[in-house]
């Protein structure tokens, strides 16, 4: 194998002066940089080009790993570093080994940081290893590969392969690297692929040999092969690939993605291949695309972030406030009245006040680093993995009928799903089943319903019999006509439309054809081997005589090409040859008329195909549900698709039997043009047909003038387009099928511009785009059709349930606006009784002006009137003035271009806000996108993005949140998803459950560590008043060690992972519970500042109360630091009791103590800690202050969250009053809930309620559940349940508070 660059080879001499030669010469190395050369690897070392010039090109040996076994260490060490706070407390660390600044044995001040970074490197080393497993077991799996010494395809691993190697794959074999396709076993060339491992697709595609290689008379012979391939460099787009193959004979072909065999697809109903590769290893298409999970910083995390910086702040105020203690206790005994326990240097001098202060000072660093909370980040990340395990095992968030269930693919945003504000959905796939039933459609302006197949899917359709017998009508005019040799203008023009409308419907997609038990055979027509790649095909194929050898020459010799041309890659003709070419066409053409005046095939005999496959074994593999349902609806009218080959579609027909359509063309679907077509040859006429069918707004448009004698054209234009408006009106997906006739010379004016986009690398989309454009026009109505797509189970309930918990829902569509609508409506996206605003406008002025007329019809303010509701679920009776929940919005694509241009998208936005609802119809991939991004920019609101298609994928990653459904239209979704589900119904659960817990559980998480960290260092702070700030700790510098590294952050990792403070079915039965995550009521900024005073109170109260408890004693230090780390381990623990619901005891903090106290005799010299814990727990007094300590640490906040739960409850609180009650109790208020829940907030008096409250004039808030019969009412301290309403005299108390 050798390789250059491209135009490298053969380049004539620069010179310096020629300033044209040096444009040349800038050009080529654009070029060069744009394109590589691939070459046989099996060329002899002489025949190479020069070896300088070649690039070093990727070997296709996997390698995903990070680490070897000698870099691990010091990489490893190295990536960790990148984060802050591991260098920040690797500095502490080593300050500590500075003698004058040293606060704890050196060694031991190194075990923190070393467990954190232990612990990180283990995850590390797993998961690499984990990758290495998977590489080996993938780098040795065999392939054939052509061996020049044996001559013959040998066995090698995969990692042997190379770029100019020759592959042979086989049945069912996975595809090694990317693949130029030269040899198929199929007589026509083609091979069949899987493409399951690379987008999801379960359906076959079609991939064909490259041409020149597909007319060879002989087996391929890899040792013959001397071309040159000249492509683009390595990309990750998997619908495109461009690049020509350079013959020795100087000719050119296209190549084109349908040549390329992708890594990882799987060879299916093809018995043998064979190709050259082209790309290998990572520079494969699958491998570029594969970039693993990604990464995401949540909001709680940049809200935490914010935090530990004021942390920082905080913990440099008590060191220079320690610093400048330390100073003035020093300063006070002067030179002369040192106290006996203050050790001069070695030089015998002390140390003046202002240097003992700067050593103090990055001494209580180290004595107070623990504010800084060294283990939180670990710790979230282990929770995060946790949470993503236990989602994974959620046996509701599990699709049967799919077999696929939840996959998080973003492994730090799980708290994100709780905060959630708003949605953007795709409709078809995402709503909808995207399993298509043929409904209804219209044929030459008559409409036939098919209301019977309603209930059935897309394979069982029930035909019209109004339609079916025209169609049987047709057949047998047809046979009749063919037999008499009569030309087919004999037939009606409803009966021809009829014809035209069903071969549309089987021929103009891309659906594949499988008869497992029956071989493939292709009709042997005209010696015809691929489509019409060449002016010479075209010539060849329209001449009568071209089954003789001489016409075949003589129109070939007939062409002249130029070699400047050839040079720039394409394969046309000079205008000289041109002009030639046209008239030797014509000439052909005439002789043909002549040969052939009854419009018929001289050779339609050979047109049936013998022994076709029974319909009942045919297998349809269709790219998208539509293409299917429309198939399946041609077969129920007896026009089957039988067989699909590179350059002919069978298709069997009643009393015809089986055509054959030669394609010469396929103009594929796009999201712009909203179209696709095929050129065929009609089997019966010769004539060339353009097939279209695509979206009524753009086919309609491209119709045939008006022609003043036209009236019956113009009338079934009409009458089709109000069909169209009924099956919107029904929410029906529509498709126009249209037609065209092409001359021979309007044929050939096109295919020659067609054939130069073609052969073109630059701008080949826009040139294709062009061609295509040229080609739709003038077309001829045939009818419409009208498929249903049904809703998935669930999809109203689902929108419902979200709507209540506050989510605004927006639904981003292709499809046209009265489907969408009606859709809507379908789903409980727009109610009945909602106001509709319509936008459709034809220019940015206009709708300026309508957005201006719509702002000031609603400009009522509405947050005055819903500001002073502080609790309950919704209000019992809504302001009036709020238009939130009574206004929609509908707007199309075009108009919605003008509403995303900066002059006019605040006002949109302000509208769109407004509203409950909002529907953007006909909108474009890059639309969806752009509007998810600005609402995510504009009002900074949390976005979740889901849909299930490649046209989603922009969108999804635009949001903050990406939600892919694995659906009908493969897993490009998926794949560019944070998270993936197999139905919409399943998002219900995972944000107002999951999400709400895991926004949850970190939320309590983080300012619990804050809270603790501080707490503890606020304990060494105040001993910093009674040892002269001198930076000694009364605690056992081990107990410091291991107490935020073991015991108080153990409990909070198994609540962070286990804490439900709300059950699942009070979640999902009170949805309004989820404004909590939205609000971000668990984690404020002020709530940080109230932790922090929080704990310095339960410090004081922990450190005082021994200190006044073992006054004037005799106990030694640890004596009575030991003491103060039980209460404070004691209160840590029963404050997170008192803010989750998961209790963790202590007894390993107990166990530790005893086990370190009876075996460490002399740790520290003249300290010594042996049997402390074990006298302590001998005294009393021990007993005393460890229960007495944490009940006055804890009480205001005890006092605080039941006062709060009682008189001012937050929904959430509220919620988990719900989960207290009995369950039957609970059970029939949630049911009734269900039916219609409402929390309203009411004055009352206490005494209104119940003759045993007295009459207190105090009017106590009451919340009620309104509900029939069943009332649940929170008043004073007390939670009643009564049966008979506010009135009943049973009534069961509750307490109120948290606890």
């Amino acid at each position: 194998m050798s390789q250059g660059t491209a135009g490298a080879e053969g380049a004539p001499q620069v010179l310096p002066e020629g300033k044209e030669r040096q444009r040349k010469r800038r050009r080529r190395k654009k070029k060069e940089s744009k394109t590589r050369l691939v070459r046989s690897s099996l060329l002899l070392p002489e025949a190479e080009p020069d070896k300088s010039k070649r690039t070093v090109l990727a070997c296709n040996r996997l390698k995903t790993t990070k680490y070897t076994a000698l870099s691990f260490l010091p990489k490893n060490l190295f990536e960790q570093f990148h984060r802050l706070a591991n260098v920040y407390f690797v500095f502490i660390a080593l300050l500590n080994f500075v003698p004058a600044v040293n606060a704890f044995q050196p060694e031991l001040a190194l075990a923190p940081v070393l467990f954190i970074l232990a612990v990180t490197a283990i995850k590390d080393l797993w998961e690499d290893y984990s990758r290495y497993r998977s590489d080996k077991e993938i780098n040795h799996m065999e392939c054939l590969v052509y061996s020049r010494n044996e001559k013959k395809y040998i066995s090698r691993y995969w990692k042997e392969v190379k770029v100019g190697d020759f592959v042979q794959l086989r049945c069912n074999e996975i595809i090694p690297a990317d693949i130029l396709l030269l040899s198929s076993s199929d007589p026509d060339g083609l091979c069949h692929i899987e493409t399951a491992n690379l987008d999801g697709e379960t359906n076959l595609k079609q991939r064909q040999v490259v041409r020149r290689f597909l007319e060879l008379d002989s087996e391929f012979d890899p040792l013959k092969f001397t071309s040159v391939i000249e492509c683009e460099k390595p990309n990750n787009d998997l619908s495109r690939f461009r690049g020509y193959i350079i013959h020795k004979s100087g000719k050119k072909d296209g190549l084109f993605k349908e040549n390329l065999l992708l890594r990882g697809c799987t060879i299916r109903n093809t018995e043998e291949v064979a190709g050259i590769v082209i790309y290998a290893g990572h520079e494969t298409k699958a491998l570029l695309n594969n970039n693993g999970p990604r990464y995401k910083r949540s909001k709680l995390e940049r809200q935490m972030n914010a935090d530990v910086l004021w942390c920082v702040l905080i913990l440099l105020i008590m060191c220079l406030f320690s610093a400048i203690g330390h100073g003035l206790w020093v300063w006070q005994y002067g030179e002369k009245k040192k106290p006996i326990f203050d050790v001069p240097g070695p030089d015998g001098k002390y140390l003046s006040p202002v240097l003992a202060s700067v050593y103090l000072f990055l001494t209580v660093i180290i004595v107070f680093q623990v504010l800084i909370p060294i283990s939180l980040y670990v710790s979230i990340e282990i929770v995060k993995i946790c949470q993503v395990y236990f989602i994974h095992q959620d046996k509701d968030l599990y699709d049967e009928e799919t077999d696929s269930q939840l996959q998080c693919r973003a492994l730090n945003i799980t708290e994100d799903l709780g905060q959630v504000q708003f949605i953007f959905s795709d409709k078809t796939g995402t709503l909808t089943e995207n399993k298509m039933v043929f409904r209804r459609c219209t044929v030459s302006g008559i409409e036939y319903s098919h209301d019977d197949n309603g209930e059935l899917m897309e394979k069982d359709i029930t035909p019209d019999p109004r339609l079916l017998e025209k169609v049987n009508e047709c057949a047998k005019h047809l046979e009749v006509m063919r037999s008499h040799e009569q030309p087919l203008t004999h037939l009606s023009p409803e009966l021809c439309d009829v014809f035209d409308f069903f071969i549309a419907l089987t021929i103009c997609n891309t659906v594949v054809v499988t008869a497992p038990n029956q071989p493939r055979q292709k009709v042997n027509r005209f010696e015809l081997k691929s489509p019409v790649k060449t002016i010479e095909d075209f010539i060849r194929r329209f001449t009568p005589s071209r089954l003789t050898s001489g016409s075949n020459s003589s129109s070939s010799s007939s062409l002249a090409t130029s070699k400047s041309i050839h040079r720039f890659g394409l394969s046309t003709l000079s205008t000289t040859s041109t002009d030639s070419t046209l008239l030797k066409l014509e000439e052909k053409l005439a002789y043909s008329a002549q040969m052939n005046n009854n419009g018929y095939s001289s050779q339609q005999g050979r047109t049936a195909v013998g022994g076709a496959p029974e319909e009942g074994e045919l297998r349809y593999e269709a790219e998208s549900p539509d293409e299917a349902a429309l198939v399946y609806a041609a077969r129920a009218y007896n026009c089957s698709l039988v067989g699909r080959l590179s350059d002919q579609v069978s298709v069997e027909l009643p009393h015809l039997g089986t055509l054959s359509f030669e394609v010469l063309h396929t103009l594929g679907f796009d999201s712009i043009r909203k179209r696709m077509s095929v050129v065929v040859r009609h089997p019966l006429t010769d004539e060339i047909n353009v097939y279209t069918k695509g979206a009524d707004s753009v086919v309609m448009d491209l119709l045939l003038p008006y022609d003043p004698r036209g009236k019956h054209q113009k009338k079934i234009r009409s009458k089709t387009q109000n069909y169209l408006n009924l099956y919107a009106v029904d929410g029906l997906r529509t498709l126009c099928i249209a037609k065209r006739v092409l001359s021979k010379e309007e044929y050939g004016c096109w295919l020659k511009a067609h054939l130069e986009a073609e052969s073109s690398i630059e701008n080949r989309e826009e040139l294709l785009f062009q061609s295509a454009l040229r080609i739709e026009k003038n077309l001829h109505l045939l009818g419409a059709t009208g498929i249903e797509d049904r809703l998935q189970d669930g999809v109203p309930e689902t929108i419902a349930s979200l709507r209540k918990a506050g989510l605004q829902i927006w639904v981003l569509t292709g499809d046209k606006q009265e489907t969408a609508v009606n859709i809507a409506y379908a789903c409980k996206l727009l109610d009945h009784d909602e106001e509709i605003i319509t936008l459709n406008e034809t220019c940015a002025i206009l709708l300026e002006q309508c957005l201006q007329c719509v702002e000031s019809k609603f400009s009522n303010p509405i947050d005055g009137a819903t500001g002073n509701v502080t609790v309950g679920f919704t209000p019992l009776y809504p302001p009036s003035s709020s238009v939130l929940s009574s206004l929609g919005l509908v707007i199309d694509g075009r108009t919605l271009a003008y509403a995303l241009e900066p002059a006019l998208e605040e006002k949109f936005l302000a509208l769109a806000k407004r509203c409950r609802s909002v529907l953007c119809c006909r909108s474009t991939p890059l639309q969806k996108s752009m509007v998810v991004k600005l609402v995510r920019d504009k009002l900074k609101a949390m976005t979740l993005a889901i849909g299930d298609g490649a046209n989603d994928v922009s969108m999804i990653q635009v949001a903050d949140v990406g939600v892919g459904i694995s659906g009908q239209e493969g897993m490009q979704a998926v794949m560019a998803s944070d998270f993936a589900i197999p139905r919409f119904r399943h998002l219900e659960k995972l944000l107002l459950v999951h999400g709400h817990w895991c926004y949850s559980r970190l939320a309590n998480m983080v300012l619990y560590f804050f809270y603790k960290n501080a707490m503890f260092v606020a304990l060494l702070f105040w001993y910093q008043f009674y040892c002269g700030f001198s930076g000694s700790s009364m605690i056992d510098q081990w107990y410091l060690i291991f107490f935020n590294l073991f015991f108080s952050s153990l409990p909070q990792l198994i609540t962070g992972v286990l804490d439900k403070d709300v059950p699942a079915e009070v979640l999902i039965a009170v949805p309004q519970l989820y404004k909590s995550g939205q609000n971000m009521e668990e984690y404020q900024p002020h709530m940080f500042w109230m932790n922090m005073i929080d704990a310095m109170y339960q410090s004081l109260v922990c450190f005082f109360i021994p200190y006044f408890t073992y006054y004037d004693s005799e106990v030694d230090i640890f004596s009575w630091g030991t003491p103060i780390t039980t209460i404070a381990l004691f209160t840590i623990i029963l404050h997170l009791a008192i803010e989750t619901k998961t209790w963790v005891s202590i007894i390993l903090f107990f166990f530790v103590a005893l086990v370190y106290n009876a075996s460490c005799p002399v740790c520290h010299p003249p300290s010594n800690p042996y049997w402390t814990m074990e006298r302590l727990m001998g005294d009393p007094m021990f007993y005393f202050t460890c229960i007495i300590s944490p009940v006055v640490a804890l009480l205001p906040r005890f006092l605080y969250r039941t006062l709060q739960g009682t008189l001012f409850p937050t929904q959430l609180q509220l919620g988990r009053q719900l989960s207290k009650l009995s369950p039957e109790t609970r059970t029939q208020l949630l049911a009734k809930l269900n039916v219609k829940e409402t929390i309203c907030q009411t004055r009352l008096f206490a005494d209104s309620f119940s003759p045993s409250l007295g009459s207190n004039p105090f009017p106590w808030s009451i919340w009620c559940f309104a509900g029939h019969g069943l009332t649940l009412c929170c008043t004073k301290s007390l939670l009643f349940v009564s049966k008979e309403g506010f009135g009943g005299k049973e009534l069961v108390p509750h307490v109120c508070c948290r606890v």
